[in-house]
């Protein structure tokens, strides 16, 4: 590093006290809610995974099937984005996107990524890895035909992740691809356009507790066969 490169200044008094005290137990005392144990994965990591999502369902937590998304571009350096997982199966995390977009761009030449689901009311998060593939069309169709019309038209309106001068110019793209199928139309899938899954290789979960002493298991694949540790915080 440059010696004339800009320093970092002292951390911010009001950043530097924020932070939220996960767990209601002190030193050696217990929570309400049972520890995350290396046992509760001897099923695999799925049926934990949906139980903590549920969680987050019925705590109110607006859009819990949101999740970041890392991918890295030409560069190598990281990108994320925050996109909805739209499936969850022994196969993988499944999500949906315009593949000429930067994402869809960057997992086409690396396709490996990691999510990342953080629900923080419910002190919980879960982070999984693998690589990551197109779906077939057939599960682009049936998941295309379930959205809403306006969320159709809007993936023909955008090109997604290139500029654009304007809002309004937006806007008049929309208004246009809704002219041009109207109303009766069914509008077919946009080329270019579909799933993507993310194959789990690895799969940690996190669960918040007092004096940052939280709880983290990691499950990974190696082969057929899957391993489980507990990592400290």
């Amino acid at each position: 590093m440059s010696s004339d490169a800009e320093q970092p200044g002292p951390a911010n008094p009001d950043l530097a006290t924020m932070r939220v005290g996960y767990g209601h137990q002190g030193i050696g005392g217990r929570s309400e809610e049972s520890d995350l144990d290396a046992e509760q994965l001897n099923d695999g990591w799925l049926p934990l995974m949906r139980r903590w999502l549920e969680d987050a369902v019925e705590a109110g937590i607006p859009e819990p099937n949101a999740m970041t998304l890392g991918t890295v571009d030409e560069h190598g350096h990281p990108c994320t984005r925050t996109v909805l997982c739209k499936g969850l199966s022994t196969a993988g995390v499944l999500f949906f996107t315009n593949y000429e977009s930067d994402k869809g761009r960057q997992l086409a030449a690396v396709p490996y990524a990691s999510v990342t689901f953080t629900w923080v009311p419910i002190a919980k998060q879960i982070t999984v890895r693998g690589p990551a593939e197109r779906v077939s069309a057939e599960v682009t169709d049936e998941y295309w035909h379930s959205r809403p019309r306006g969320s159709r038209l809007g993936a023909w309106a955008s090109e997604q992740s290139r500029p654009i001068g304007s809002r309004a110019e937006l806007d008049a793209a929309l208004l246009h691809v809704a002219e041009r199928f109207g109303v009766d139309v069914d509008i077919p899938v946009r080329p270019n356009w579909g799933g993507i899954l993310i194959r789990p290789e690895v799969v940690e979960f996190w669960q918040g507790r007092a004096n940052r002493m939280h709880n983290r298991i990691r499950t990974s694949r190696h082969g057929d066969r899957w391993t489980v540790e507990r990592l400290q915080p």
